[in-house]
């Protein structure tokens, strides 16, 4: 009896780490959020009022330690060059100053379909001056322009074209709000991205003069969409982590 009521608890225990890693959850609302172990999913449909129609939908589909799989769908219609949402994953830490950081290896495997769809999929990455003040660089980096997407810029034109990670990035830097946007964008898709964050700060902190001082207060990774349909981002893995 005692070895039948062990085996009968392990498998309970089995089921309930496998239901946990494989619910799937989805979110239409404006602001909804899903919590995904380390990360949180965010709906995040801050530019609606610029489309003429159109909705977007993000679900959980499977999370197991820090590495995670989810998706977005969305249809959006007019409003051509305007941002609608960002779709995206986000995990929570605490601020830690950059110079105090060794590495922030990241993993992030992901498919587009759709039609007509003009998007950018990229991380979007904060920094402040101190652990708690508001933010002063917002670092992007466009792991995909998606028909003829393109990101804030003073000029229109890249300030520079770099190598990082085996990849060949323009660098266009732009104002929003009272910050500084430096966005890194790739030149070829990037559908299976694996590398360490922290070299798109050296370079900054070497080429472009942000501070090592900077505090890292933010990272997410998602999607921008301006305009397309029937549109689906599938993240089949994403993990990240801070040391």
């Amino acid at each position: 009896m005692r070895i039948l009521q062990s085996v009968l608890a392990t498998q309970l225990a089995l089921f309930a780490c496998v239901a946990s890693a494989f619910s799937k959850r989805e979110s239409c609302g404006l602001w909804d959020t899903i919590h995904a172990g380390p990360y949180t999913i965010y709906q995040n449909l801050w530019g609606t009022q610029a489309a003429i129609s159109g909705w977007q939908c993000s679900g959980l589909d499977y999370v197991s330690g820090d590495h995670v799989s989810w998706n977005t769908v969305w249809d959006w219609q007019g409003g051509a060059g305007s941002v609608k949402s960002y779709a995206n994953v986000e995990l929570k830490f605490s601020a830690r100053q950059l110079s105090s950081i060794s590495s922030i290896p990241t993993t992030w495997r992901w498919d587009y379909t759709g039609s007509n769809i003009v998007a950018d999929v990229a991380y979007d990455i904060f920094t402040s001056n101190s652990p708690d003040g508001p933010g002063a660089y917002e670092i992007m980096i466009w792991v995909a322009a998606l028909g003829g997407a393109g990101p804030i810029s003073s000029t229109g034109k890249p300030i520079a074209t770099v190598q990082i990670a085996g990849t060949t990035w323009d660098l266009f830097k732009g104002p929003n709000s009272s910050w500084t946007v430096f966005s890194f964008v790739a030149r070829t898709e990037q559908t299976s991205f694996n590398v360490d964050l922290l070299d798109f700060f050296e370079y900054l902190i070497h080429n472009q003069g942000m501070p090592s001082t900077q505090y890292l207060s933010g990272i997410a990774a998602g999607t921008e969409p301006f305009s397309g349909s029937n549109a689906q981002l599938t993240t089949s893995d994403y993990v990240l982590s801070i040391h």
